[in-house]
Order: C-alpha cells, then structure tokens, then sequence
C-alpha cells in the first residue's frame, strides 16, 4: 500500500496491537532511506519483550506504565505475565522495531524521548551466558568460551538419571551449588541439577606442573570426592526372526571341561546367557552369548532344505580399556517384534593427570600435577587449597570476574550465605570486602600462607578462597591412544585410522617434507615403506611389467625377473591402471658396487 501519513499510520498499530487486536508478535518498523513502512510476521524472529511507556504530556519525563500495585498483584498471584501483555502494559519487540525506540535499562535513567523500559538489564544474556558470575568484569572472548565449556560440564542431568539407559552419559558424584548465583541460575533451577563444585583455590606457582594454565590438585581432595565422576555407557543386542522361520538364539555359558565352571570369556554370564548386574567386566568378556543361524535366506524351489538349521556364534563382547561394572540389563522387543537386550556398563573415575577441569570464566586447564596434602602449602587457620592456579593466567585473558568471585564465595562462606554476581549488578565489592575485614580476614581476600614442603612462610601473601569449577568430559582415559602393529585395511594393507579401530599415527606430507628437508631418507623409507605396507613384488626387466612367481606372463619366461620390495599402495596403483589400459613399466638398472 501507500501512504501520506506513515507515522500515524504505525501509532495506529501499535495501540492495536497493544489492545490485543493484532497478534503481539507482529512487528511494524520504518525505514526512512527506503520511505517504506515494513511489518514483518514471519516465525523465527527474535522478539525480546520490554515495558512500554506512556509519554505524559505534562512532565518532560515519561513514566511506566507498570506501577508497584501491578507487581504486588502478580506477587499474591492475581496477574500472571499473560495479563500484562494482553492489558498493554508489556510488548515484544523485535530488532527492526528496536532501532525506532529508546529503551531506557533502569527506570531512573527515563527522560522525554525515552519509549520503553527494559524489564531487567540481565535478560540480555541467555542460559549459557547467564551462568557465569560478574561476566560485565570479563573480556568477552572468555564469556564466549564459557558459552561453549558449560555445555561440556559434568554434573546432573535430570532426577531420573539413573532410570534412564543412554548411550553416554556423564554424572558428578557429589555436584554442589555455587557459592555465588546469578538470578539466572535461579530462574532455570540449576542449583538443583548443579554441574560442578567449589574448589578451594590458591592463586599461586607450585613446582613447574602448572604452567600453560596446568592446574596442581589435592590428593587429599581426590580422595575424599573432588571430581569424582560416574561413566555410563550402553550395549545393545537384538534377537531377530528370519524370513526362512529361523531366529537368533542366546546359548549359556559355556563350561571349562576340567572344572566344570565357565570360561573366563563366559564367567559374568547367568545360566541364560546374558550377563548378571553387580558383575565386573573386563575387556574381551562376553556380554550377550548370541548366536544365528547360518542359512537366513528362504531356500528356493526344488533345493534339499537341511533338517537342523546350523548356528555360528555372534556374541556381544566388552571393548574398553578399563573394566566396567554392570549396572542392569533390560529386556524388551521393538517395533519390528524382535527381542531387544539393553546392558548399562558403569565406570566410577577420579580425575587423574591429564583431565580437563575449567572455572565459569573461560579458564580451562588439564590437571598437571597431583599432591599429597601434606606437601601442599596451607593458610594459618588450617585449611589447604583444593588446586593450585598459576597467577599467569590472569593479566592477559583480563578475567576479573573470577577474581570477584573469590572475594564473593570467601566472604559468603564466612556469613554462611550465597553472594549474587548477575550480570550489570550483583554484590559489590566493597560490601564483601567489608565482610571479610569483620572477620578478621584482609580485604584484599590474600592469606598468609605457609610452605608444605619447608615449614616455612611464603614471601608473598597468597590469594586464596573458594571458586566454582566444573569438571569437563574430556577424559585422558578416553583419548590416549598408541599402537605398535595392529589391524590393517584390506584394500591397501596400510594400517587402519582411527582410535576406535586401533589405527596407526600416521606421518603425513608435511612430515614428510620435514624429514626431506633434512636428508632422512631411511627414515622416510622406513616410515613410509617398511612400517606400512611393504611388499615383495616380481618385476620382469624386460617388459617392465610385474611377475608372479618368478616368471613373466607377458615374456613367458623367468629370464630377467628380479625382486624387490615396493609398498603395497604402488603395486596396486600398477594393477588399477593395467585395468584402465594404461601400461606403467619399471625400468630396472643393474647397480654395480
């Protein structure tokens, strides 16, 4: 359409999608470069809802239209959230909506050319993002990674967790609610699926196992539960029924003939054939004792149908590196009426050298070291850090927020009460600081600290007090990987790839180029050759083709064949383009001494 007076125009529209008239997601905004009026209502907008104003003629000021009677109305439950949308009070706005307004953050900031207020400055940020204490002290990068890590964090999943059979999952065995929340973290309920704990933490250098953001931990802590977290993983197993009236079969334990007990690879197994709950399992033991028929496939006409059908074993065995304990096994069909078996294996770890654990700011880092507690260092009522945090990490990743947030869950320790860090607000720091000078602490949230090893005092005060951490997924246990010889691919004898497949360490073409870069040419023919897929070939050298057996087929005769040693790839490409018509020969040369 088209229009002379536009701005009446969208005032007129807003005041009826205010009314309720028009659905509150209808978006009207003006482009005055274009001189059009556009009103969007497609789906997947981002709408963020605010309170609007109404401009009071009299005052220069405007004023909400939200009063304190409203919100004790929804306090004693007479409104809910839908009752101020539909009485006009709140609108969703959308962003080309947003550039026409002027929306003010808190409600003694409103001046006349103010449109709308925001109901909390906070809601900015979303769930992820929410979680982090103090992240207006942050660099944002760091908040940003936050985002990414917190996804990554063990801890609850759901009260049902351990009904539920997955195929992994990872559980916190004592998960704590931090010390200092957000109003976020209340609003989702995540004190009560928390998914980390508060560590005690010394911001100071211990031994050289802590630099690169390496973290030292506390024996003593191990041991009494820090980090320790449940492993759940899931095998599966289903009994089918073929076309020909034959099914797959569980068979029991089979029995060592001298002791007429099972066999070690049958020893979790119950007299059915599948493996009992409470039963540890190692690698290579079998879980399910299958087996299936060999012939599957109606027999066609006329052919002799073999009376007994003939079974070869399938079973389902345990693969990992480390034993699991079997927690239940669940039997059940699906939709295709063929018996389903689900077991869920379990792993209690603790953490060890080389796993991930990160704070709420970005501060990632792998356990570099772990200490007897008497060899760690302790402040003079007595109490010994949890982890040791290299200082380095602080002055170039700029994570202030982490630095408020032990000064926060120090003081609310003290006081036995949570501190909030939600984002543009939260407690002050010079409010916690003066908690701590009440109780005799310094300001400053530095102890005197004493040396572990020496019974001596530290040079410097130490920086000492509680942080949330959370223990991440990423497991040593699960991405170490080596291999001396092992499984090779059938097409080209070459080892296989992959940590699951127990593949080979590949050297790549820029090694290669390396070590042509420094002359190693046995090197590069033992790791490229001998190491991979060397194989002895029949070369003619008189056609240049390759042989079998000492003799040419195309010469028809063994005159001038000799042997070498070439990789099985080679050989292959030789034979793929002998298919494809084109003939490679190799020209022999006799090497004299």
């Amino acid at each position: 359409g088209v229009i002379r007076d536009h701005q009446k125009l969208v005032n007129t529209f807003r005041i009826l999608r205010r009314a309720g008239y028009i659905n509150e997601f209808v978006s009207i905004s003006t482009n005055l470069s274009d001189r059009c009026v556009y009103i969007s209502s497609d789906g997947g907008r981002l709408c963020s809802f605010v309170v609007w104003e109404i401009p009071n003629l009299l005052k220069p000021s405007s004023k909400s239209v939200v009063t304190n009677k409203h919100m004790e109305e929804l306090a004693q439950g007479y409104r809910n959230f839908e009752d101020f949308l539909h009485e006009g009070l709140v609108e969703y706005l959308d962003v080309n909506e947003e550039n026409d307004c002027n929306i003010a953050l808190y409600e003694n900031t409103i001046n006349k050319d103010t449109t709308h207020l925001e109901i909390e400055p906070f809601t900015l940020l979303g769930v992820c993002a929410g979680l982090i204490p103090y992240p207006h002290h942050n660099q944002s990068p760091r908040n940003t990674y936050q985002c990414a890590m917190g996804k990554q964090a063990m801890g609850t999943i759901g009260y049902n967790q351990r009904n539920r059979i997955d195929t992994l999952m990872y559980l916190l065995a004592y998960p704590q609610k931090p010390m200092v929340k957000t109003k976020t973290i209340e609003l989702i309920d995540f004190e009560k699926l928390p998914a980390g704990q508060n560590a005690t933490v010394a911001v100071m250098s211990y031994s050289g196992y802590d630099i690169e953001d390496a973290l030292v931990l506390n024996k003593a802590s191990l041991d009494r539960g820090f980090g320790r977290c449940l492993v759940y993983k899931n095998a599966k197993c289903t009994l089918k029924r073929y076309t020909n009236q034959t099914f797959d079969k569980v068979m029991g334990p089979m029995l060592d003939a001298a002791t007429r007990k099972p066999i070690w690879r049958h020893e979790i197994l119950d007299a059915d054939g599948i493996c009992s709950p409470g039963e540890k399992v190692e690698n290579k033991q079998v879980l399910v004792n299958k087996s299936m028929p060999t012939v599957t496939q109606t027999p066609l006409e006329g052919s002799s149908v073999p009376q007994q059908p003939q079974y070869k074993d399938v079973p389902v065995t345990y693969k990992g590196a480390t034993d699991s304990y079997i927690e239940k096994v669940m039997i059940s069909s699906n939709a295709e009426d063929a018996f389903l078996i689900k077991m869920l294996l379990r792993q209690t770890r603790r953490p060890e050298i080389g796993d991930k654990f990160s704070s709420r700011h970005g501060q990632k880092g792998v356990c570099g070291l772990i200490v007897p507690q008497e060899d760690m260092p302790f402040c003079d009522t007595g109490i010994c850090p949890d982890i040791i945090m290299n200082p380095h990490g602080f002055p170039s990743r700029m994570t202030v927020g982490k630095l408020i947030e032990l000064l926060a869950g120090k003081a609310g320790v003290l006081d036995g009460r949570f501190h909030y860090g939600t984002a543009f607000g939260g407690s002050k720091v010079k409010d916690v600081c003066e908690d701590l000078i009440r109780h005799g602490y310094n300001y400053l949230g530095k102890d005197y600290v004493t040396s572990g090893i020496t019974g001596e005092p530290l040079e410097a005060y130490i920086y000492f007090g509680p942080v949330y951490y959370q223990k991440l997924k990423h497991m040593v246990l699960d991405k170490m990987h080596a291999r001396a010889r092992g499984p090779r691919a059938v097409l080209t004898r070459q080892p296989t790839e992959g940590r699951s497949r127990d593949g080979g360490l590949r050297l790549g073409e820029m090694e290669r180029d390396c070590l042509i870069g420094y002359g190693a040419s046995m090197l590069l023919l033992e790791r490229l050759m001998i190491s991979s897929d060397a194989f002895e070939v029949d070369v003619c050298g008189q056609c240049g083709l390759l042989g079998y057996s000492g003799w040419c087929h195309y010469c028809k005769s063994s005159c001038h064949v000799s042997s070498l040693r070439i990789p099985y790839a080679c050989k292959l490409l030789f034979q793929e383009l002998q298919s494809m018509n084109i003939i490679p020969r190799l020209k022999l040369a006799k090497y004299n001494e």
